[in-house]
């Protein structure tokens, strides 16, 4: 567990049987946040909302994190290995509750330790560039900006990649 001034952060990897919480979460932050994501909140509710495909999700991308703050649900955060010396963050969201209180330095901090573990030497991300919290927070852990990155056909936002190089 990470302290926090006034409550414990407390970061929990998720399982295929954990598909409930995820999908509370990753609901939740497509609910909040939509514009944090390319994915939206109707592609993973009405048919897109099956237990088959929470527990594929959390099958296929290894390292899935949801973060509490006292008893709440505070974020969440998942990871990949990219092959080639690189991890990927992706996903990650914070309750607006803990925006501010150290949930989402630990979720970025936890990717990072994970990478270290499975080999990685960098670790990369896409952010929008309309989204200047997210940008700080990743710049406060050394990632530093690598330029525009393709969206999807018709899009008008533009995101950008970030890297951190681990030593």
């Amino acid at each position: 567990m990470i302290a926090d001034q006034q409550q414990q952060i407390e970061l929990r990897r998720l399982v295929a049987d954990d598909w409930r919480i995820w999908r509370r979460l990753r609901q939740a932050a497509l609910e909040e946040a939509p514009d944090a994501f390319s994915s939206s909140l109707a592609d993973w509710t009405g048919p897109g909302d099956s237990e088959d495909r929470w527990r594929a999700r959390l099958t296929a991308v290894p390292f899935n994190l949801a973060a509490y703050l006292g008893a709440s649900e505070a974020g969440m955060v998942s990871a990949v290995d990219l092959g080639d010396g690189a991890a990927e963050l992706l996903s990650m969201w914070v309750s607006p509750l803990a925006r501010g209180r150290g949930v989402g330095d630990a979720l970025v901090d936890a990717v990072v330790a994970w990478a270290r573990h499975i080999g990685a030497t960098r670790v990369t991300l896409d952010v929008f560039e309309d989204n200047p919290h997210a940008q700080e927070l990743y710049r406060r852990h050394g990632f530093t900006d690598r330029g525009p990155v393709p969206t999807a056909t018709g899009s008008t936002r533009m995101e950008g990649r970030m890297e951190l190089h681990l030593t």
